[in-house]
């Protein structure tokens, strides 16, 4: 036994000198995500009427993702098709951007019928995010500071960082009405100096769940367009 605690401890001791030696030994463990750490303390939880309220997700009576029939559906479709899975366009698959900008800016609206918008296709919201960063702080010829929400979500803001963009930021959510502190951020958006990048929740903000009412989008958008923010 004492053997093999030796062999064990030695062992251990070429692991962490090898580590330490290595090109990367350099590299700093990123800091835990706030969000997957309520996950993670959900598993550890024996109370039996435990709910995992982490991450925004439908589940069922038993805890597991509950996929949505519209989903099952879409995904028949795509199988239906029987699909050769051909590499896609470096921009994305064309169809797809074409829909997808339909659903952004309204199937009649000026802006895709006289081909005004450029679309591609990104890895999900994060993705599109860090292509769309790393596209504004080469070309943007404005400020590279872009102003986030209070709270956003907690990638956003190394996302920016991470592609040479600057960080501000405007009041949203009220914590004391756990809803949306619209003078705050009308006031504060008004204050961004102009020509700046500012980022918005088109729908489901992100982690709060607050929006804005149809008339608060047209007075904040009003603000926006004056201040001529991109």
């Amino acid at each position: 036994t004492a053997r093999v605690s030796l062999q064990r401890n030695a062992a251990n001791l070429s692991a962490a000198t090898a580590r330490n030696n290595s090109w990367w030994s350099g590299v700093e463990m990123g800091p835990p995500d706030a969000i997957l750490g309520v996950t993670e303390a959900f598993k550890k939880d024996s109370n039996p009427k435990k709910m995992n309220l982490g991450v925004g997700a439908y589940r069922d009576d038993n805890g597991q993702p509950f996929v949505l029939p519209s989903v099952r559906k879409a995904e028949q479709l795509i199988m239906d098709r029987d699909l050769n899975k051909e590499y896609a366009p470096i921009g994305g698959e064309g169809d797809f951007c074409k829909e997808s900008a339909k659903l952004a800016f309204g199937d009649d609206s000026s802006v895709v019928k006289d081909g005004l918008n450029v679309t591609i296709q990104g890895i999900s919201g994060t993705g599109s995010l860090r292509v769309g960063a790393a596209f504004l702080n080469k070309w943007f010829p404005g400020s590279k500071m872009v102003y986030l929400p209070k709270p956003s979500w907690g990638n956003h803001t190394p996302i920016m960082k991470h592609s040479g963009l600057d960080v501000g930021a405007y009041r949203y959510y009220d914590a004391a009405t756990c809803g949306l502190d619209f003078a705050g951020a009308m006031e504060d958006i008004s204050k961004i100096p102009e020509g700046s990048i500012i980022m918005l929740h088109a729908c489901a903000h992100n982690p709060t769940g607050v929006d804005p009412t149809p008339e608060q989008w047209k007075e904040m958008s009003a603000v926006i367009k004056k201040k001529g923010l991109l």
